[in-house]
């Protein structure tokens, strides 16, 4: 039987950074996975500056063999209609491929790497965690996405309702030819955000480098195909896209944090990132929840105090010691934590847009100083929000 301090299960941003803080501190980490990596990973892919700093990120280091794509403007429309283009003086996010991003922070992780071995069994004892029937650990981490089996074993018995309200996206990221890359009138450093007339989505392009992404997600998944395969035609009849430039258009689904009804702490346990429905409600982003996530449950298991404001009551136990850190009273910090970090869960049920709520979004985005102040500042670049300690 193998063992370790902490076994986490799913080796993207918000398990390796998690691995990476616990193992720098000392702890003896595996990190469990049942890809191979590098592994394709559906995601637009851009990191802002708060991310890098959070990460430590060499940027020198990682641009020298990797797509590492500066973004200093946007063009923002409604989908099929008229479209600003917001200017930047500096970079504000930079484009990354997932592929690259991921594998480049699991390897620097310090974690032991158990890759291409999916978690078939998980059994829950006294003293601790069997996985597999091969690993044993005190503490577990669910990291393994919208459909990590941890976040379904704890699922099951927390008793909470099973319906959740889902983000369902369909994309594929491609390289372009040589004909299409002079053809495309995507810029590199000016990603293209189309969002739904009926306000249940967005579509995007976005041009990396030799590689281009382009997806749509959307709260009503029926007709998602049909309507991914629309948006993509149009970007072509429109010019946007050269005839020709496609790829397999994959699809994945996960939770928005004000719509996510998940347990996210158990005895022993505790979920990161889009394990635990963690995506940003206004953009959907996922990466910088995932990897705050994993720094702030690393900090929990480590006794840090780092996060929460003096004179917040906390649910958990102040501090703990060996096996202590891992009962669910001191866990329950790492909800307070998160709370603190993105805002109370409130469970908000989907609303079908009114047509006066169309009609005020259309005039809103016709402004300036609307996308720009409050779409792209607060929702997709969290501009005000300083970086995770």
């Amino acid at each position: 039987m193998e063992r370790c301090d902490v076994l986490i299960v799913g080796g993207g941003p918000a398990g390796s950074s998690c691995a990476r803080r616990l193992a720098s501190a000392g702890m003896d980490v595996l990190v469990l996975d049942k890809a191979v990596f590098p592994r394709d990973k559906v995601c637009a892919g851009w990191i802002s500056p708060a991310v890098i700093d959070e990460l430590e990120l060499d940027v020198a280091d990682y641009a020298k063999s990797r797509v590492f794509q500066p973004i200093s403007a946007f063009r923002i429309g409604l989908e099929a209609g008229p479209t600003l283009e917001i200017d930047y003086p500096r970079p504000v996010s930079y484009g990354i491929r997932r592929c690259e991003f991921d594998h480049y922070l699991l390897e620097r992780c310090g974690a032991r790497l158990r890759l291409g071995e999916a978690v078939k069994s998980l059994v829950r004892e006294s003293d601790g965690w069997v996985i597999n029937d091969r690993y044993r650990a005190p503490m577990l981490v669910g990291a393994g996405g919208h459909f990590c089996p941890v976040a379904q074993w704890l699922q099951k018995r927390s008793g909470k309702p099973k319906e959740e309200t889902l983000i369902a996206a369909q994309e594929a990221e491609f390289l372009l030819d040589e004909r299409q890359r002079v053809e495309c009138r995507v810029e590199g450093h000016q990603p293209e955000l189309y969002f739904c007339r009926d306000l249940s989505g967005y579509g995007w392009c976005f041009r990396k480098g030799d590689y281009v992404n382009v997806g749509l997600g959307r709260f009503d998944p029926r007709r998602l195909p049909e309507q991914t395969a629309a948006f993509h035609q149009r970007l072509q009849d429109e010019g946007r896209l050269p005839a020709g430039a496609t790829g397999k258009f994959r699809g994945h689904a996960y939770l928005l944090f004000t719509h996510a009804n998940r347990e996210m702490v158990g005895e022993g346990v505790l979920l990161v990132g889009d394990a635990a429905g963690l995506a940003y409600a206004e953009s959907g982003e996922g990466i910088r929840p995932a990897i705050e996530s994993g720094l702030l449950a690393a900090n929990v298991l480590l006794g840090r105090g780092a996060g929460l404001p003096k004179g917040h009551a906390s649910h958990g136990a102040a501090a703990g010691d060996g096996r202590d850190r891992y009962r669910r009273e001191f866990l329950e910090r790492y909800r307070d934590l998160l709370e603190h970090r993105f805002g109370p869960r409130r469970v908000a049920p989907r609303r079908e847009a009114s047509r006066l709520r169309r009609t005020i979004a259309a005039l809103l985005m016709s402004q300036r100083w609307f996308v720009r102040k409050v779409v792209l500042d607060r929702w997709f670049l969290r501009s005000s929000i300083a970086p995770l300690d």
